[in-house]
This record gives C-alpha cells, structure tokens and sequence, in this order.
C-alpha cells in the first residue's frame, strides 16, 4: 500500500479520519504554509507540545510549545523555510514516502497515534533533507470530530536506548 494511501479502511472511520487529519491535511497545509488549513484540527485549550530534541532521554525533552500559538508559531517557520528550499525531488511526494502512521490506539474519546518519518527529499544544491524521526499525538474527539490536543516530538526514529 502507499503511503499515499490511508491504510484505515471505512470500517475503521475513527482511525480513518485521524490518519487524514495528521497525514494528509497536515503534509498539504505545511507545504501550502497555510496554518488555516489544519487550524480547526487543534484543541488550543490545554494544548502543549513537547520537543524531544531528536535525543532518547525524557531528561532532554523540553516544553518547547506551552501554547498551541507557540506551536504555530514554529510549525510556519518550518513551513516557510521549506517553501523557499528549492527540491530536486517533488517535496509532497517525498513526504509522503517518509511518513507512516499505522498505529493509532483508541480508547472511548481519547486516541495516540504514532507519527513516524524515514526518508529524505534531495534539494538543488545536491543537498539532503534527511526526514528521521517520530512524535506522539494526543488526541480528542470534541463534539463528534478528532483533534490534537498535544504531542511529544521531533524525537529519534529508531528511539535507542538513553
């Protein structure tokens, strides 16, 4: 199957439509940078978001997103930067290549779904954008639809020992 593809089928619509909101919405939104395209995916009360700093030991993990406008903010920093590095490769597909999202538990409103990428995307300049790591999302179903309400990443893929 591609990773283009929802591995969730119909008869699994929770997981289906988490996979949408964290795959799909979210590669097509970072490379539009267009926050508003996935705003509504977010719970911003409570929200936090937690850097693992691509390191293994939860010592060295960091509050780095106490709010989700703190979260925005660095989430369109990272969407500009990557629209302005010129790819050899076609970015979307190359994302989409990396990423696998195969695991989601659910239980009753609550769900974890485990976000991993391993690729890379050539640039231009004969430079590599080597995508290897993975995050944790929280999320929430609030008033019937899923939707983040936090997460640990930038973590390393594979996590290691620490």
């Amino acid at each position: 199957m591609s990773s283009m593809t929802n591995p969730f089928a119909a008869d699994e619509p929770d997981r289906h439509v988490i996979w949408q909101m964290l795959v799909e919405r979210d590669i097509t939104a970072f490379l539009a940078a267009d926050w508003s395209m996935v705003v509504d995916d977010f719970i911003s009360d409570g929200f936090m978001g937690i850097d693992g700093k691509k390191l293994a030991n939860p010592d060295d993990w960091r509050v780095s997103f106490p709010t989700l406008a703190a979260y925005r903010t660095e989430w369109m920093r990272q969407a500009a930067e990557t629209r302005a590095t010129d790819f050899a490769d076609d970015p979307r597909a190359a994302i989409f290549h990396a990423t696998r999202l195969e695991q989601i538990e659910i239980s009753g409103n609550r769900a974890i779904a485990h976000k991993k990428f391993d690729g890379s995307i050539n640039k231009a300049d004969c430079g590599i954008d080597r995508l290897l790591r993975q995050s944790l999302y929280f999320c929430r179903k609030q008033e019937g639809r899923w939707r983040i309400s936090g997460f640990v990443g930038y973590l390393p893929n594979p996590m290691g020992g620490a």
